[in-house]
């Protein structure tokens, strides 16, 4: 975890904060507390962070708003929260105000490290694939230049030899999997990346119903029961729905099958 494994843990309870950070530490992870909101971005900008874990209850400036602060100042950085049961209705405000997910307390060590596992994993894979983008852009360019220099056929210059694999279509929807952008029709959305990974996991199995643990687990990573998994899917497919529909109300592409899923509609 060199390059990817900073992780700062923020809590004003001292125990559970220095708990925290000896579970993420055994298992190789770079940890840095802090008792606050506030001391947890002062430390935010004076060094960089691969994922955030939070509480949700803290004095003086507490874990949603600090959120929000994140948010706006570093709107890529992972936060993962914790809640104590009374707390899920706060959880769940905080999943639509960014956060990737919560956790619930009393907290489960291997739960603390899988989650990381998970997230940073995927910053990683993110990370290759954008180096091997910009190498085989670099190489294309390359072999066009040669070929304009040898006289070779001109047509050669404008082939894209990953076109197919790098767009998913369904009908007027297309995925752009290297920018993880959407388009529909001629309009381009951008989502957050924990959107696209679920609107990109609804594609693949349109028009097909997806039930909810396996949009957790195909779109985030990790497996969860039925009633957490339904929480977390309900307020992804909710931001989603409030960007890509035009009354997210009367959804018409993401059709919510009660007690089951959701389907994606194209057609």
């Amino acid at each position: 975890m060199n390059r990817f494994g900073r992780i700062l843990v923020v809590d004003d309870e001292a125990n559970l904060r220095q708990t925290v950070a000896r579970v993420l530490q055994r298992a190789g992870f770079e940890v840095t507390t802090a008792a606050s909101g506030k001391e947890g971005l002062t430390l935010l900008s004076q060094q960089a962070f691969d994922l955030v874990y939070m509480d949700i209850r803290m004095p003086d400036m507490n874990g949603l708003e600090t959120l929000q602060a994140i948010n706006t100042n570093y709107p890529k950085l992972p936060v993962i929260l914790f809640t104590g049961q009374p707390d899920l209705n706060s959880a769940v405000s905080a999943l639509r105000e960014g956060a990737l997910d919560y956790l619930q307390k009393p907290l489960k060590p291997e739960l603390i490290i899988e989650r990381a596992k998970t997230v940073l994993l995927n910053l990683e894979r993110e990370r290759r694939k954008k180096e091997l983008q910009t190498q085989i852009e670099t190489l294309q360019a390359e072999l066009r230049n040669l070929e304009n220099a040898e006289g070779g056929e001109p047509g050669l210059k404008d082939k894209e030899t990953n076109g197919d694999e790098r767009y998913l279509k369904r009908a007027n929807l297309s995925l752009d999997l290297h920018t993880q952008r959407v388009t529909v029709g001629n309009q381009v959305i951008d989502l957050s990346p924990t959107a696209f990974s679920y609107l990109l996991v609804l594609a693949r199995h349109a028009p097909n119903i997806v039930d909810y643990q396996t949009l957790v687990t195909e779109a985030q990573g990790y497996q969860t029961d039925a009633r957490e998994a339904q929480e977390l899917t309900k307020w992804h497919i909710h931001q989603i729905r409030e960007i890509i529909e035009p009354d997210a109300q009367r959804p018409t592409f993401i059709i919510n099958v009660r007690g089951t899923g959701y389907r994606l509609v194209t057609d």
